[in-house]
């Protein structure tokens, strides 16, 4: 699990005014951005011309040379940082591929979960017959690994916290369709009756620890959970 952010956290800054068609700004300097991202924005291009605009293009238009450094899913909402230049993206590219980012989510599942707590380590991989969706596979997939905490029951969903130790694609979806507790408004992987309970997806990324590149002091940015 992820250890609690530190108490002098110079990432939890309200969100202030973005240029015109860009998300809230959380936080802005010469060598990051962080940015909300908002449920239905692609982080990246897709395939095709309808599926162009996206958080990146929008970024570089607004601010010359900021680039992609991580993905948050198209309708994943929440904190997602940028690179201002090369070598700040080479560097935080660094600290994601050698897990040095502590990231957490939060969501809402469909039914009970029985315990408090856990780690769910299942392997994924692509589902070559019904692509974008990924599966588990013991075999042939990619390590993957998920914290997990429970913060609210209710009568029929559950609050999480959800810590992702590695960064697969679909990774927090999956594992917890993968437990039995999908996640509500899950267009790929619920079931269509808790499809039906919400009219997005119930996953919101809500704290981001880096090492500032210009700084080489670790630095929070934290967005409260909108649902």
């Amino acid at each position: 699990m992820k250890q609690s952010p530190p108490d002098n956290d110079s990432g939890r800054n309200p969100r202030t005014p973005a240029p015109d068609g860009l998300p809230p700004l959380l936080h802005a300097d010469n060598r990051i951005l962080v940015f909300i991202k908002p449920p239905g924005l692609l982080s990246v291009p897709g395939i095709g011309p309808e599926k162009a605009d996206c958080l990146a293009s929008r970024a570089e238009a607004a601010f010359p040379g900021a680039r992609i450094v991580h993905r948050l899913d198209r309708d994943t909402s929440g904190v997602i940082v940028m690179a201002r230049d090369a070598d700040t993206h080479r560097e935080l590219s660094r600290q994601f591929h050698d897990r040095e980012v502590d990231k957490q989510y939060e969501a809402v599942v469909g039914g009970r979960l029985a315990v408090d707590d856990g780690v769910i380590d299942a392997p994924m991989r692509k589902d070559l017959d019904d692509p974008p969706r990924q599966i588990i596979d013991d075999e042939q997939g990619r390590s993957a690994k998920t914290g997990f905490r429970v913060i609210e029951r209710m009568d029929d969903r559950t609050r999480m916290e959800l810590s992702p130790v590695t960064g697969r694609s679909h990774q927090l979806r999956v594992h917890m369709m993968s437990i039995g507790h999908p996640i509500l408004g899950d267009d790929l992987y619920a079931t269509p009756e808790l499809l039906s309970m919400s009219r997005r997806l119930l996953l919101h990324a809500t704290l981001l620890t880096i090492t500032h590149p210009a700084t080489g002091k670790p630095v929070t940015f934290h967005d409260p959970c909108p649902f």
